[in-house]
Order: C-alpha cells, then sequence, then structure tokens
C-alpha cells in the first residue's frame, strides 16, 4: 500500500519524522509530500523545507519526497496512493485532522486516511515550537533531525534571524 503524508514541514521535527518511519515499517512506500501553501507564511521558503525534508529521510529506503501545490487530494490520485497518513499529538489535533479528512473524503472519497497517534516522547513537539525556541536562543537539537539543527546554526550564525 502506498501512502502520502503531507504537511508544511516548517521545519521537520522529530516529531514529523517519527510518523514517518513508523510509517515506514507498516506500508510499502510512505511519499512525503511537502506542501507550498500560499495562505501560510512560512519560516523557511519551500525550496529548503524539501531539501531539508529530503536529506531527514535519506536513509529510509521506502520514502520519497514530493513538494506539492494545490489540493492534495489531486496529489494523492496523481501518486495512485491508497491511503493519507495523519500524526495526532492530542485531542485538539485530531478535531483538526478529523475534520481535513472528512474534507479528504469528499474530495476523494477512494482514499482512506489513518491517523498515527504522537509516540510519547515526540507529543510536545511542533514546528511552532522549534521556531518559537529557536527565535528565544533555545536548544533545538533534540526537537530536530541533525541537518536542520545545522542549517538553523547556520542561520543564526548569519545573523538571519534575530533569536
Amino acid at each position: 500500500m502506498k501512502v502520502v503524508f503531507s504537511g508544511t514541514f516548517d521545519p521537520i521535527t522529530l516529531g514529523h519524522l517519527d510518523i514517518v518511519c513508523r510509517a515506514a515499517k507498516v506500508f510499502e512506500q510512505v511519499v512525503i509530500a511537502v506542501a507550498d501553501n500560499p495562505s501560510k507564511r512560512t519560516f523557511l521558503d519551500f525550496a529548503t523545507r524539501v531539501e531539508l525534508v529530503r536529506h531527514a529521510v535519506i536513509n529510509l529506503q521506502n520514502v520519497q519526497v514530493v513538494g506539492i501545490r494545490g489540493l492534495l487530494a489531486d496529489f494523492v490520485r496523481e501518486q495512485q496512493a491508497d491511503a493519507v497518513v495523519r500524526g495526532l499529538r492530542n485531542g485538539t489535533d485530531f478535531d483538526y485532522e478529523y475534520q481535513l479528512a472528512q474534507v479528504q473524503n469528499y474530495l476523494a472519497p477512494e482514499v482512506e486516511t489513518f491517523f498515527l497517534p504522537a509516540s510519547p516522547h515526540c507529543g510536545f513537539i511542533s514546528s511552532t515550537v522549534v521556531r518559537e525556541v529557536f527565535k528565544h536562543d533555545g536548544k533545538i537539537n533534540d526537537l530536530v533531525p541533525a541537518n536542520v539543527a545545522a542549517y538553523f546554526q547556520t542561520l543564526k550564525s548569519q545573523g538571519a534571524v534575530n533569536g
């Protein structure tokens, strides 16, 4: 079974990676869809987000990364995927993700949605938390893959971010 795991990944976190690694054990192929959503103001540009995700999953043989624009339902059909995988950290995530799953079902009723709960050690990690901790000079190394931590350190050393 081929599944799609989509998100903005601004940046990819260890929480995202937890979901990807677990999905890769269950499903034959996982396609990570890095979304370019013009309605979201992202910290990292689209090309950077795609590259950081690609590098973070480089050792996962059955995982590929694709940048997408437009509706997830259209992308899932283009990929000939069977399902969408979504991660859940808490009840608030469930309420939001359940609504998205219903929209997805309306747009592509042939596509199933699978929810994976976050592992306990990742339940508090979000891209928003990572960005805020980073902006205030906090340690993010235990929240993101090593390549993302290195990239953020480069941003800081270049003075590209006011911390």
